[in-house]
């Protein structure tokens, strides 16, 4: 009877350590943490969307749970004789989350042993778009996104994060946590691409030369340029434009690509004006507002601003 009682008692012991539903669902969580997207997905009997699996493998799937802390496997809830749910624990940045998991029994080994295998479904996907770019860093990996936007597969639980960086522009890094396979339709990554301040100083030289420009032609109609005067009759040499209040650059995502706000600022004249009835030479000093507008290139890390100046 104690050798009976024994065996059982042993049955009882490895079925609920090796052959567990709780086995099935930690051997996940160790392959999503050690890359192996290849394991995860056998172990999961899921089907891949079709979609970009960049996300499914590697680096970018080990930094997609770096961040699960205090991890538990909580006790199999029976849905019905042959389906168990299992609530994993856990938390992202001190904050509380669980996901559930499907398993079903797909048999027994040793005539004694459960057999748990996860219930068959179908990998989530991840929406990412990127105004005026077409990749950016996806978990740390760079992703390819044709016309600004891609459709990713991906495991759950995990953490997302994308952003994009150049020379001349940049999106700040946006993440979002998926903890069920339902969450990730409403969790789009939407990166909102801006100039750098290097590309606006680069730009705000080129206007203040295009500028300082027009301020060292010597007439009263600086050719292509947004600011002029018109008098009857001047002294010879007595013109002097100075620019007295530069215009601010800013620029923005419009259509697909990148343009400026109107640009506006104040020149100054001086100069000796002769009066047409008397002769006499007055000294005038006159400013003037402008505002012009223009287009703006940027290709294999050259700026070039185009002025445009509408008379």
């Amino acid at each position: 009877m104690l050798a009976i009682a024994a065996a059982v008692l042993t049955v009882v012991l490895v079925n609920a350590n090796v052959y567990s539903p709780q086995h099935q669902v930690r051997a996940y969580i160790d392959a999503l943490r050690d890359g192996d997207g290849a394991k995860a997905l056998g172990l999961l009997h899921a089907t891949v969307p079709d979609a970009n699996a960049a996300l499914l493998d590697g680096p970018a799937l080990k930094q997609s749970v770096a961040e699960l802390e205090e991890l538990e496997i909580g006790e199999p809830v029976e849905i019905d004789s042959n389906r168990v749910e299992l609530p994993v624990r856990y938390t992202i940045d001190g904050t509380e989350h669980t996901t559930s998991f499907e398993l079903e029994k797909s048999g027994t080994s040793w005539l004694f042993f459960n057999q748990w295998a996860f219930v068959p479904t179908t990998l989530p996907t991840l929406d990412i778009s990127v105004v005026n770019e077409d990749e950016a860093s996806l978990n740390g990996t760079r992703v390819a996104l044709p016309d600004g936007k891609g459709e990713f597969s991906v495991f759950v639980p995990g953490t997302f994060e994308a952003h994009y960086t150049s020379q001349f522009f940049a999106a700040p890094a946006v993440e979002s946590v998926v903890t069920e396979p339902a969450e990730a339709a409403e969790a789009r990554l939407s990166l909102s691409t801006q100039a750098t301040p290097k590309l606006v100083e680069e730009v705000t030289a080129q206007v203040r030369g295009f500028l300082d420009g027009c301020a060292e032609q010597k007439v009263l109609q600086p050719a292509g340029c947004p600011f002029s005067q018109a008098m009857n009759r001047v002294q010879d040499d007595s013109i002097n434009w100075d620019i007295v209040d530069y215009p601010e650059v800013t620029i923005e995502p419009s259509n697909g690509t990148w343009i400026m706000k109107p640009l506006s600022g104040t020149a100054k004249l001086n100069v000796v004006e002769i009066d047409l009835f008397t002769g006499q030479a007055v000294p005038r000093e006159l400013e003037q507002d402008f505002t012009f507008t223009g287009s703006l290139a940027v290709n294999d890390g050259n700026v070039t601003l185009t002025p445009v100046v509408e008379y």
